[in-house]
């Protein structure tokens, strides 16, 4: 008993802020839940990222919107990537349950079910605010990234940034970089050598092939206008709740290329346009990546460079990013350690490639006197898990294995009719889903093409003309010089005919 309380005490005091927090349930001893024994998690160090990892069924997606909610409740703005379809159901109040009244007696916390307002985002045709970004805004760098471009591609496709820069041609759609590559190696290939060097053919029809492998993986739906402002992310309601956005992903799991280029673009965005914040008292903006693993699946080493990049970066700008996956060895070593947060749920040991994973994972938590971290990692219940923060000073805070509290919100899906509602109630909805096709490098480049081809065929039509002409004349010369030499000769045969007529004539006399 007396090592309960003084492990109580322990967690207490190491959970202990000044400034605000978000309480994720009651910390577990033995098995047994200690009441009041509240682990919880600064909002000032929110920025400072996070992982949320686990097996299948262990509680993960849970955990993502019981963090979510509390955010949301302190008037932070939050983007949750739904790759499983499950997350729309915060939108909701719970119905409670039986067991979510005891689990939240254990813990020491009443249950409160409440809904929380809902934006719902898509990068495809399913309903919801349209996300678009012009090809423009990835710029030259991004672009080669993402296509994942030799060094001698990504000059080109530099060269043709800087040709439609020079030249005021808009840069939209996929379709618009298409034309302009098209256009360097045919028609404007003399103009674009000029002035900034030979673009090889070769070259440029490798880049079009990548380009088509991102169109087929549903590229060309996203690249266009409304671009989406990612200030609009950080809108609160009408009571001060951060709205939680909700992307709906179910339908581009198999695309992974198109889900890494969005990401990529979006923090890059991010980066760009929110202001430098340093360590305030809560976040910007906090981001969820469910199924994180599919950003780093499929990436080339120089998208894994650029995303650990702005990991690093992003969170001066007051932003938390918070990677949800089945395993901490999905994401990339570089990555994972700039995670501040960690809440990890059970893992299951079938091979001795697992158990390796889990002495792996067990080092990357602080050493406890209370804890055998690879034994608890193997032993943890649904809705359990060891819970690492950073406290306001940027210390860890004690681990501890969490008896995880419970969502306020419905933990299921919206039905169609709910969806309808919410996107029906949406100003964003109304700014984005109208669909813009303005003229761009596409069309200008074609009447451009359209006129030259009709100047050439004027060209050659006046050429033809004065061809003909020039033979009209020479055929008619010659016919002349044909007339006048026949003429003179049936003159002259008259004349010789005279002549000898005339002869005869004497002679007969």
């Amino acid at each position: 008993m007396a090592n309960l309380e003084a492990f109580k005490e322990y967690i207490i005091a190491g959970n202990t802020f000044k400034g605000e927090s978000i309480t994720v349930g009651a910390a577990m001893l033995n098995g047994e839940t200690i009441t009041g024994a509240h682990v919880k998690i600064p909002l000032k160090t929110m920025n400072r990222h996070g992982l949320i990892a686990g097996a299948t069924g262990t509680g993960k997606t849970k955990s993502l919107q019981v963090l979510a909610e509390n955010l949301s409740e302190k008037g932070v703005p939050v983007l949750l990537m739904d790759m499983k379809g499950d997350l729309s159901g915060i939108a909701k109040a719970s119905p409670g349950h039986p067991k979510i009244d005891e689990r939240q007696e254990k813990i020491g916390l009443p249950f409160t079910a409440k809904g929380f307002p809902v934006e719902i985002l898509t990068l495809s045709e399913q309903d919801g605010i349209r996300l678009r970004a012009t090809v423009s805004e990835f710029g030259p760098v991004l672009f080669s990234r993402i296509i994942d471009a030799s060094e001698s591609q990504a000059g080109i496709i530099a060269i043709l940034f800087k040709y439609c820069d020079d030249n005021k041609l808009p840069l939209l759609d996929l379709k618009d970089f298409k034309k302009v590559l098209q256009y360097s190696t045919n028609e404007g290939r003399d103009e674009i050598q000029d002035l900034y060097g030979r673009i090889s053919t070769a070259s440029a029809g490798s880049i079009l092939r990548k380009i088509v492998q991102l169109e087929q993986q549903g590229a060309d739906i996203f690249f266009g206008e409304k671009s989406f402002e990612v200030r609009d992310l950080t809108r609160l309601d009408e009571n001060g709740n951060g709205y939680i956005n909700i992307m709906r992903l179910t339908d581009i799991q198999d695309k992974p290329h198109l889900f890494s280029t969005f990401m990529l673009s979006l923090l890059a965005e991010i980066y760009s346009t929110f202001p430098e914040q340093g360590d305030s008292g809560q976040p910007e903006l906090v981001i969820f990546i469910d199924e994180a693993h599919l950003i780093f699946k499929e990436a080339s080493k120089a998208l894994h460079d650029q995303i650990e990049s702005i990991v690093k970066l992003i969170r001066s700008k007051g932003i938390g990013l918070y990677f949800v996956t089945q395993n901490p060895t999905d994401v990339p070593d570089g990555v994972l350690s700039q995670l501040g947060l960690k809440i990890q749920h059970a893992l299951r040991a079938f091979t001795a490639k697992d158990r390796k994973a889990i002495k792996l994972t067990a080092e990357n938590y602080p050493i406890s006197e209370y804890y055998d971290t690879t034994e608890v990692l193997t032993s943890l219940g649904t809705g359990e898990a060891l819970v690492s923060a950073l406290d306001e000073k940027g210390r860890p805070t004690p681990l501890a294995a969490t008896m995880m509290r419970a969502p306020m919100s419905r933990m299921d899906i919206l039905t169609q009719a709910e969806l309808d509602e919410i996107n029906a109630k949406s100003l964003l909805v109304k700014k984005y889903n109208e669909h813009i096709d303005r003229e761009s490098a596409y069309e200008i480049l074609c009447e451009k093409i359209e006129k030259a081809e009709t100047e050439e065929v004027k060209e050659k039509a006046k050429a033809e003309r004065a061809k003909v002409s020039k033979s009209t004349r020479s055929s008619s010369s010659r016919s002349s010089n044909t007339t006048q030499k026949a003429i003179i000769k049936v003159l002259t045969s008259a004349t010789v005919i005279r002549g000898v007529l005339g002869i005869l004539g004497k002679m007969i006399k």
